[in-house]
């Protein structure tokens, strides 16, 4: 798996590619890198896709940043997507990454052919209240501009979600940091999604060195048409 490094949206983003086929774009979460889907990629990969997984900016390998916000974060990944040259590719976020994805989708219509997201929220009103007091916490001990963009943002509006028309797929862990009735306002709200609620999972046991996620993965892209991006 070869690393490079692209420059989009003003800041350098490193990244890694491995594979052939058509493109996936990994995004990864909070104070995380795109080491996070090491398995996945190698599930991809041996599935016959290209995947490209970003570090976002201030994260792992890319230039370092003092102030965060989920639309600079999704202008980014639309410009790596632009400067790949890479022609609708799907999207995997997860939490984070999960936001800039729908972000993306919502400010670039057209960019993707469909988009994976997982555990993921529309607010901080989404977050379990214990996590939010949690990171309140932390933020009094010592500021942090990745815990205060948690505390702070996104503010996406539900009915804006209607939008996005590629097909969508929503996973949550069973015991997820993100409350349940928001997850159900995200599927509710996208015209073609299909949720999954991993069982006996957290916010990321089925991600980090599962091949959970990888799985749920490639049964959604066999399901998208090739040519069209329609899901059946």
């Amino acid at each position: 798996m070869g690393l490079y490094e692209v420059r989009v949206n003003g800041v350098c983003l490193r990244y890694a590619a491995a594979g052939s086929g058509r493109p996936v774009v990994l995004v990864h979460g909070n104070g995380e890198s795109h080491d996070l889907f090491e398995t996945q990629i190698e599930q991809l990969t041996a599935a016959g896709y290209r995947v490209y997984a970003p570090d976002s900016r201030g994260h792992g390998a890319s230039q370092p940043v003092t102030e965060y916000h989920y639309a600079d974060m999704a202008e980014d990944m639309f410009q790596f997507i632009r400067a790949l040259g890479l022609e609708a590719p799907v999207l995997y976020g997860h939490s984070d990454g999960g936001i800039i994805g729908l972000l993306l989708a919502l400010n670039h219509p057209g960019a993707l052919r469909a988009l994976a997201i997982s555990g993921t929220n529309l607010s901080p009103a989404g977050l379990d209240p214990a996590f939010l007091a949690w990171c309140q916490e932390q933020i009094e001990k010592r500021p942090d501009p990745l815990i205060t963009l948690m505390l702070t943002e996104p503010r996406i509006d539900p009915a804006t979600l209607a939008k996005i028309t590629v097909p969508v797929l929503v996973t949550v862990g069973e015991h997820d940091l993100i409350l349940p009735q928001e997850t159900e306002t995200i599927v509710s709200h996208l015209p073609r999604a299909w949720l999954v609620i991993v069982q006996g999972a957290d916010h990321g046991s089925y991600i980090h060195g599962s091949e959970i996620m990888g799985g749920l993965l490639l049964d959604f892209l066999k399901n998208c048409d090739e040519a069209t991006g329609h899901f059946s």
